[in-house]
């Protein structure tokens, strides 16, 4: 094993109530070839003061201008030193067995990208974990690469584990198409090479607050429409005869955020979303009837 097989690298702005979950949730993980740089991205309300406590546990960067979440996770991303990098969201937490599960996963599969199907999302206090358990198996799906899947991704930050120097090929987190970096992350990574999905268990704690991004649907649209605008003009690779999969990944984007428009309301945004990405959209639905008429991959486990 190298003397570091993770980076984990958190990322943070105005969040002093809940950084230091995500920190000590980091501390806390049982394997211990890791190193943990914290990024702060030039906050202004005490969240620097928290994270200066944590002294020489922590490698700590204070940005002096806010970049927005990619500008900070790639500045922590060319500090890394581990082999593979874990992001985290400042407000997110690991669950106890995170990186045991991701080494597992190594050892057995040598991905360049883990995925997590979902994650567990709860309100509040970072729920106490269960004394004593661990789980005992991983459930799995393996892909030739992202652009394969035929299962649901979660995505974000959080959830996305990649080999260094596949992400460090692709220029890292996409500081162009925010708040949809992560939708633009697994295009630039899409045909890198192998992807496996973790079904169970899971592995990271959502917090669900009131300034969840998430929640800010009008900065999507716009956001969208980039990724949408760089898959038109040839910037994600895979050339041509990707194409067609990489259209059907943006086309679902595009109706995940046209509904979430409707419903708020932005008629006329949803209509020019549907607009601009019909073509794609038509793509994702031809994708879903063909996984739908056939068997999925299937699945695999791992003993822990």
């Amino acid at each position: 094993m190298p003397d570091i097989r993770f980076s984990i690298i958190i990322t943070s702005y105005n969040q002093p109530e809940f950084i230091k979950d995500a920190v000590d949730s980091a501390l806390s993980q049982r394997l211990g070839a890791a190193e943990i740089i914290v990024v702060d991205d030039a906050s202004t309300d005490g969240t620097q003061e928290v994270l200066r406590q944590y002294g020489d546990a922590i490698r700590l960067v204070c940005r002096e201008t806010n970049g927005k979440c990619s500008v900070a996770r790639n500045c922590g991303a060319a500090l890394a030193r581990g082999e593979y990098m874990v992001f985290l969201d400042g407000d997110d937490a690991f669950l106890p067995w995170a990186l045991d599960v991701y080494e597992q996963i190594i050892e057995a599969k040598n991905p360049k990208m883990i995925c997590c199907a979902s994650l567990r999302h709860f309100r509040g206090t970072l729920p106490a974990p269960q004394v004593g358990y661990r789980p005992r198996t991983i459930e799995i799906v393996e892909y030739a690469d992202y652009l394969r899947k035929d299962r649901t991704a979660a995505l974000g930050a959080s959830t996305m584990v990649f080999e260094h120097r596949a992400f460090e090929r692709v220029g890292g987190w996409p500081e162009d198409t925010w708040p949809n970096e992560a939708e633009g992350c697994v295009l630039k990574l899409g045909d890198c090479g192998q992807m496996v999905l973790i079904l169970t268990p899971l592995t990271i704690l959502y917090r669900v607050h009131s300034q969840n991004t998430v929640q800010n649907v009008p900065a999507f649209l716009p956001s969208l429409q980039a990724v949408i605008r760089n898959e038109r003009l040839g910037k994600y690779p895979g050339g041509k005869h990707r194409r067609f999969e990489r259209r059907a990944l943006i086309g679902g984007y595009a109706l995940t955020w046209a509904s979430r428009a409707f419903k708020r309301g932005l008629y006329g945004d949803t209509l020019t979303l549907l607009t601009h990405a019909w073509p794609m959209t038509l793509a994702a639905v031809t994708r879903k009837l063909g996984v739908n008429l056939k068997r999925r991959q299937p699945c695999e486990t791992i003993k822990m």
